[in-house]
Protein backbone atom coordinates (compact mmCIF):
# COMPACT_ATOMS: atom_id res chain seq x y z
CA UNK A 1 0.00 0.00 0.00
CA UNK A 2 1.63 3.27 -1.22
CA UNK A 3 1.69 5.76 1.65
CA UNK A 4 2.79 9.52 0.96
CA UNK A 5 3.20 11.65 3.97
CA UNK A 6 3.67 15.74 3.38
CA UNK A 7 5.86 18.31 5.13
CA UNK A 8 6.94 21.71 5.51
CA UNK A 9 4.00 23.89 5.30
CA UNK A 10 3.73 26.96 7.62
CA UNK A 11 2.73 30.46 8.02
CA UNK A 12 5.06 32.87 5.83
CA UNK A 13 4.74 36.70 4.92
CA UNK A 14 4.00 37.44 0.68
CA UNK A 15 6.96 37.14 -0.74
CA UNK A 16 9.03 34.68 1.10
CA UNK A 17 9.69 31.28 0.51
CA UNK A 18 9.14 27.25 1.38
CA UNK A 19 9.68 23.81 0.48
CA UNK A 20 7.45 21.47 0.58
CA UNK A 21 8.45 17.41 0.80
CA UNK A 22 6.45 14.33 -0.11
CA UNK A 23 7.87 11.04 1.71
CA UNK A 24 6.24 7.84 -0.38
CA UNK A 25 6.48 4.64 0.91
CA UNK A 26 4.84 1.37 -0.57
CA UNK A 27 6.21 1.98 -3.91
CA UNK A 28 8.83 3.47 -6.20
CA UNK A 29 8.38 7.16 -7.12
CA UNK A 30 10.52 6.76 -10.17
CA UNK A 31 7.56 4.78 -11.71
CA UNK A 32 4.76 6.93 -11.46
CA UNK A 33 3.67 10.47 -11.73
CA UNK A 34 4.08 12.77 -8.69
CA UNK A 35 1.73 15.81 -8.40
CA UNK A 36 1.05 18.83 -6.18
CA UNK A 37 -2.23 19.69 -6.02
CA UNK A 38 -3.38 22.59 -3.30
CA UNK A 39 -7.19 23.55 -1.69
CA UNK A 40 -8.26 26.62 -0.86
CA UNK A 41 -11.16 27.11 1.95
CA UNK A 42 -14.42 27.09 -0.39
CA UNK A 43 -12.31 25.86 -3.39
CA UNK A 44 -12.40 22.97 -5.14
CA UNK A 45 -8.60 21.00 -5.37
CA UNK A 46 -6.56 22.29 -8.49
CA UNK A 47 -3.51 20.89 -10.18
CA UNK A 48 -0.26 22.88 -9.02
CA UNK A 49 2.91 20.55 -10.47
CA UNK A 50 3.63 17.44 -11.78
CA UNK A 51 6.69 15.18 -11.93
CA UNK A 52 6.60 12.49 -14.70
CA UNK A 53 8.19 9.17 -14.71
CA UNK A 54 9.74 10.34 -18.03
CA UNK A 55 10.96 13.59 -16.45
CA UNK A 56 8.30 15.67 -17.91
CA UNK A 57 7.08 18.25 -15.93
CA UNK A 58 4.53 20.42 -15.72
CA UNK A 59 2.99 23.54 -14.01
CA UNK A 60 0.31 25.53 -13.81
CA UNK A 61 -0.13 28.80 -15.15
CA UNK A 62 -0.64 30.48 -11.53
CA UNK A 63 2.66 29.10 -10.35
CA UNK A 64 4.61 28.92 -13.32
CA UNK A 65 8.06 30.73 -12.50
CA UNK A 66 7.70 30.78 -8.90
CA UNK A 67 6.84 27.06 -7.88
CA UNK A 68 9.76 24.10 -8.77
CA UNK A 69 8.78 20.70 -8.55
CA UNK A 70 11.76 17.81 -8.11
CA UNK A 71 12.12 14.39 -7.31
CA UNK A 72 15.03 12.12 -5.70
CA UNK A 73 14.45 8.83 -6.79
CA UNK A 74 16.99 7.72 -4.27
CA UNK A 75 14.98 8.65 -0.96
CA UNK A 76 11.35 8.37 -2.62
CA UNK A 77 10.58 12.15 -2.35
CA UNK A 78 8.98 14.87 -3.87
CA UNK A 79 9.34 18.21 -3.25
CA UNK A 80 7.91 21.47 -4.18
CA UNK A 81 10.07 24.81 -3.68
CA UNK A 82 7.82 27.58 -3.23
CA UNK A 83 9.10 31.18 -4.13
CA UNK A 84 7.55 34.73 -4.06
CA UNK A 85 4.61 33.32 -2.61
CA UNK A 86 1.35 35.30 -2.69
CA UNK A 87 -1.80 35.22 -0.19
CA UNK A 88 -3.54 33.66 -2.86
CA UNK A 89 -1.74 30.78 -2.33
CA UNK A 90 -2.68 29.76 0.49
CA UNK A 91 -4.22 26.38 0.89
CA UNK A 92 -3.27 22.85 2.27
CA UNK A 93 -1.11 21.22 -0.30
CA UNK A 94 -1.32 17.80 -1.34
CA UNK A 95 1.00 15.46 -2.51
CA UNK A 96 -0.27 12.72 -5.32
CA UNK A 97 0.61 9.47 -7.04
CA UNK A 98 -0.97 8.71 -10.18
CA UNK A 99 0.22 5.07 -11.92
CA UNK A 100 -0.51 5.87 -15.12
CA UNK A 101 2.28 6.80 -18.08
CA UNK A 102 0.42 10.45 -18.56
CA UNK A 103 0.68 13.36 -16.48
CA UNK A 104 -2.73 14.84 -15.54
CA UNK A 105 -4.17 17.73 -14.16
CA UNK A 106 -7.25 16.30 -12.62
CA UNK A 107 -6.73 14.94 -9.50
CA UNK A 108 -9.82 12.11 -10.27
CA UNK A 109 -6.56 10.58 -12.46
CA UNK A 110 -4.76 10.14 -9.30
CA UNK A 111 -4.39 7.12 -6.97
CA UNK A 112 -2.83 7.90 -3.74
CA UNK A 113 -3.54 11.32 -1.69
CA UNK A 114 -1.41 12.47 1.57
CA UNK A 115 -2.81 13.87 4.05
CA UNK A 116 -2.30 17.91 3.12
CA UNK A 117 -0.04 20.42 4.62
CA UNK A 118 -0.99 23.96 5.07
CA UNK A 119 0.45 26.75 3.60
CA UNK A 120 -0.61 30.17 4.94
CA UNK A 121 0.65 33.40 3.06
CA UNK A 122 -0.33 36.61 4.69
CA UNK A 123 -0.09 40.07 3.26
Amino acid sequence: QVRLVESGGGLVQAGDSLRLSCAASGGTISRYVMGWFRQAPGKEREFAASFGWRGNIYYADSVKGRFTISRDNAKNTVSLQMNSLKPEDTAVYYCAERNGLTAEIIPEKYNYWGQGTQVTVSS
